[in-house]
């Protein structure tokens, strides 16, 4: 490839890169004054980088630089839904942090140099590529965690990211190594190449480090323990990010780990994602029951919602991997909404609010908010007919086409408690007695974006040919 196809596969990098650059300059001349500009800039360099997606030579470009970054259909896709969910977190922040002494410029600039490292993630074809990606998203997310300087528990939720997050990396550095001392090599393929002519321990354990180190940043159990108190502790708009983006951009790391370079031992990894699945399903569901606080029920959501992705990867096939595709493409919609639907919790003094009991009655003096809320929640139970069901159904399948009926089933079974504490919230909403009148101020841009996640949540089945196709593509680039 000449070296004008090779910068046009990377130009999704290039254009973050050089907007990222610039808008720091700006945010450092202009101060938080310019936070509003920053943000829109930055939201501008977002969508005209989700249009560069279609350019052949980034969705098509296959390996440059030696190997080490892959331009293909599984790449594009996973790109378009973290930008799309990147420029999302900064198009509702403003209202939020105005509170706490205005929005400051570096936020976007941080999203933005995180969105550099999550590209590098989803394309990465080498070990290298992977820790550069991994680590550049790292350090833009240890700030955004403790952005709010004044509150402690944003403070606490940085520090705990930060140890939590670090322990992974050098855990991931660790198996990343003893692939690498087994098979003479860094790269995907060689990897791969090396696995097919068999197994031996030093690669397994090389094996069982990586997949751990991965659950980690995918908040899978047992690695879990860091998610609900960074969701808590970290601002709304930020747990948003965090919810939807790096997890997106991890997983497809993930999916690209286990099909490419741990191919051929697929029977071993799959044991592992097995598990991972299934402890992430139940414990998802059953620890939500107690919650009080609903950023930490949503954080068990998330929880929850991985293992069910985690059931597409575990099939190992083509079908399974598309089925993973789509079940994340439809949970940052579901997820999108629903802090949406949270950050318009407010008093009428404008104070946040995020215990679940605050939002008894909101069907009564917000009916609009109250509709969309349900909608979102019913959605993430997997409720018939709208769009959570149908993610839901495409892993199932997949799971069940791959011989693995029984952890479908458990998939199943696992839905039914999960429903339980959607339902709760739910009820709340709608039966119990208004305790306190919420804020009647509105922000257009946020209702505008809660709007259009709960209409493709109700009218998604539309999308589904070219979500069908496009998730297909995706995964066939893999194998």
């Amino acid at each position: 490839m000449d070296s004008l196809g090779v910068f046009a596969s990377v130009l999704p990098e290039i254009i973050l890169t050089v907007a990222g650059l610039a808008l720091l300059m700006v945010a450092a001349y202009a101060g938080d004054a310019s936070a509003r500009l920053v943000g829109w800039l930055a939201v501008a360099a977002l969508v005209l980088t989700e249009a560069v997606l279609a350019l052949p030579a980034v969705h098509a470009g296959g390996e440059i630089f030696g190997g080490l970054y892959r331009a293909d259909a599984f790449a594009a896709f996973a790109k378009g839904i973290v930008y799309a969910a990147a420029a999302a977190c900064i198009v509702v922040a403003p209202r939020f942090f105005a509170r706490d002494g205005g929005q400051r410029a570096e936020y976007a600039v941080l999203i933005l140099f995180a969105c550099v490292g999550m590209s590098m993630m989803v394309s990465a074809a080498d070990f290298i590529t992977l820790y550069v990606g991994l680590e550049l998203t790292n350090l833009s997310s240890y700030v955004l965690a403790s952005f709010t300087r004044r509150d402690i528990r944003s403070a606490e939720s940085g520090l705990k990211y930060f140890v939590l997050s670090s322990l992974a990396s050098g855990i991931l550095l660790y198996g990343m190594s003893l692939l690498y001392g087994f098979s003479g090599t860094t790269s995907f393929a060689g990897v791969a190449e090396a696995l097919s002519q068999g197994m031996n321990m030093g690669e397994t354990f090389g094996l069982v480090f990586i997949l751990a180190a991965l659950a980690f940043k995918i908040s899978a159990v047992p690695f879990h323990m860091w998610t609900p108190d960074v969701y808590e502790g970290a601002p709304t708009p930020i747990t948003a990010f965090f919810a939807t983006a790096p997890k997106v951009a991890a997983f497809a790391l993930t999916v690209r780990m286990a099909v490419v370079a741990l191919g051929p031992g697929t029977e071993s990894w799959q044991q592992i994602v097995v598990f991972l699945a299934i402890a992430s399903i139940v414990l998802g569901a059953v620890a939500a029951i107690t919650q009080r606080n609903i950023k930490r029920l949503l954080a068990y959501s998330s929880i929850n919602n991985v293992g069910f992705a985690l059931i597409g990867l575990a099939a190992g096939t083509a079908e399974g991997v598309a089925s993973v595709m789509s079940y994340l493409f439809i949970y940052v919609i579901m997820t999108i909404g629903s802090f949406v639907c949270v950050l318009q919790m407010r008093d009428e003094e404008g104070n946040q609010l995020e215990s679940i009991a605050s939002l008894a009655g909101l069907s009564q003096t917000r009916p609009g908010l109250a509709a969309a809320f349900g909608i979102f929640l019913f959605s993430l139970a997997g409720i018939p007919p709208l769009f959570g069901f149908w993610g839901k159904f495409l892993v199932f399948d997949a799971a069940v086409a791959a011989g693995f009926a029984p952890l479908a089933v458990i998939g199943i079974a696992a839905s039914v408690i999960s429903a339980f504490y959607y339902l709760m919230v739910i009820k709340v909403i709608y039966l119990d007695t208004p305790t306190s009148r919420f804020s009647t101020d509105r922000n257009p841009f946020d209702y505008g974006i809660m709007t259009a996640c709960a209409a493709v949540t109700v009218l998604g089945y539309l999308l589904n040919p070219w979500l069908g196709a496009t998730s297909a593509a995706a995964a066939a680039s893999l194998f």
